[in-house]
């Protein structure tokens, strides 16, 4: 009877989510534009993408605060958080658009062991997602903006997601999952968790990815299957 190396792979996933599962950008954006809006503050395509794209709520408002000349203050900041939660959910439920092959590729994860979610977005976004996508009962943990005191590329939320995971596999079996990011502030997070990263290029170029030290880049989440993972596993750990 062959052993456990017989067919290599991670047994436990953590996944991102905005722009590896669901490809909502251009609805966050317009609800940032939104919540902005009474404060004259605007923001481009071009801007979004290049300053604040990886940043979870709170992050992104301090920064466009911080670089629109305005004072940062804990409480306007919590304002335009919860001004841009409805904001959000009202597009979101109208047409959230998700990438092709996003469910089948978490399936496919959660058939080789534990999922958890690991993101910037609030919990009740997630959960929406995730009930688009029809996944919900495959994931085991979520990791949200409401978790954590600060937000990628701080790898606080990846520290997270390897406790839930140490409780069902130990922690040597937890250090050995593999996440799935699409953002340079996420891989710098997953690695300074200590974790392995493979990413899709639904975001940034492939190049800009391997440059920042994912493991594995694919083009699109469609084209993440256990052939390529189970290359990567066996580099590393066999």
């Amino acid at each position: 009877m062959p052993g456990p190396a017989a067919n290599p792979m991670f047994k436990a996933t953590l996944f991102d989510f905005n722009g590896v599962l669901v490809d909502d950008e251009s609805v966050h954006l317009a609800a940032f534009r939104d919540a902005l809006a009474p404060l004259g503050i605007g923001l481009t395509d071009e801007a979004y993408v290049e300053k604040y794209l990886g940043y979870d709520d709170r992050g992104a408002f301090t920064a466009l605060l911080e670089d629109n000349g305005r004072e940062v203050v804990e409480a306007e900041v919590e304002r335009l958080i919860e001004a841009k939660r409805p904001l959000y959910l009202a597009r979101a439920r109208q047409n959230l658009p998700t990438f092709a092959g996003a469910a089948d590729a978490l399936r496919r994860r959660a058939a080789a062991g534990p999922i958890v979610i690991v993101s910037g977005a609030l919990r009740d976004e997630i959960e929406l997602g995730l009930e688009v996508l029809g996944v919900r009962e495959h994931v085991s943990a979520i990791v949200s903006a409401e978790d954590t005191r600060v937000g990628k590329p701080d790898p606080e939320g990846y520290r997270l997601g390897l406790a839930h995971l140490s409780a069902a596999l130990g922690e040597e079996g937890a250090r050995r999952a593999i996440v799935i990011e699409d953002s340079l502030a996420g891989i710098d997070a997953a690695r300074a968790a200590g974790l392995t990263c493979a990413a899709v290029a639904h975001t940034y170029p492939a190049a800009e990815l391997e440059a920042r030290g994912a493991a594995l880049v694919v083009p699109s989440i469609a084209e993440l299957d256990e052939a390529r993972l189970g290359s990567v596993y066996r580099r590393l750990y066999a």
